[in-house]
């Protein structure tokens, strides 16, 4: 009785430990999944009239920006890559020196990485010409075949603003002339989908993004 008692205790331990190991490669496969977001997960303030509310899948749209070695730098750049985005200015005096430090850091972690890249596009193409850019990147390191630092032409810059990252809002008149970039940086996948947005000027949110791209490029 005693030694059938001890096998069944044997078994039991065997079992407890082996659910134990099932629920915890469980429990990090569903931490690892990362949201796949689309328009109606931002404030409206942010999407495009034609796009809020929609529950189409989004994907970002293709883009032609001129970086910081005046070179052409298309969607074809970012191919198979996983990749952060932001809006800013370089004469932005307030958010902008901490986006970009923060995207520095971003740069120093992932410098190993093949799949990871990164893309600042300016808000104000009329005064960020290549020249501004090149200065700006040299201030703040960015290596150009890891960073791109971008301009190009308002309208298109205005759109994939607006209806591809939602990271920008009108000023009152449709904005087109003006408009307000957010700190937000933009998260996207080699499949070009929407995968998460963290404020560029939060330490614990730029800490979470470390962690999700490392679980999208496992």
């Amino acid at each position: 009785m005693f030694i059938k008692r001890k096998k069944q205790f044997k078994v039991l331990i065997v079992f407890i430990t082996l659910s134990a190991l099932a629920a915890f490669y469980v429990t990090r496969s569903l931490k690892s999944e990362l949201p796949v977001l689309g328009p109606k997960d931002f404030n409206p303030d942010l999407v495009d009239a034609h796009l809020q509310n929609k529950e189409v899948p989004h994907v970002v749209d293709d883009f032609n920006l001129v970086n910081q070695k005046g070179e052409i730098v298309t969607q074809m750049d970012y191919q198979d890559k996983i990749y952060v985005a932001d809006f800013f200015f370089t004469r932005c005096p307030s958010i902008c020196p901490i986006m970009a430090n923060n995207m520095g850091k971003l740069q120093e972690t992932f410098i190993d990485y093949e799949d990871v890249m990164l893309l600042s596009v300016s808000v104000t193409p009329e005064m960020d010409n290549v020249p501004v850019l090149k200065e700006y990147a040299e201030r703040q390191g960015a290596i150009y075949t890891k960073w791109n630092i971008t301009t190009g032409d308002k309208r298109h810059i205005y759109n994939l603003a607006r209806k591809s990252y939602f990271a920008a809002v009108d000023e009152g008149d449709g904005g087109l002339q003006d408009f307000i970039h957010t700190p937000n940086f933009v998260l996207v996948d080699k499949r070009k989908q929407i995968r998460g947005v963290y404020n560029g000027t939060d330490d614990d949110d730029i800490l979470q993004l470390i962690d999700d791209i490392k679980k999208l490029s496992e």
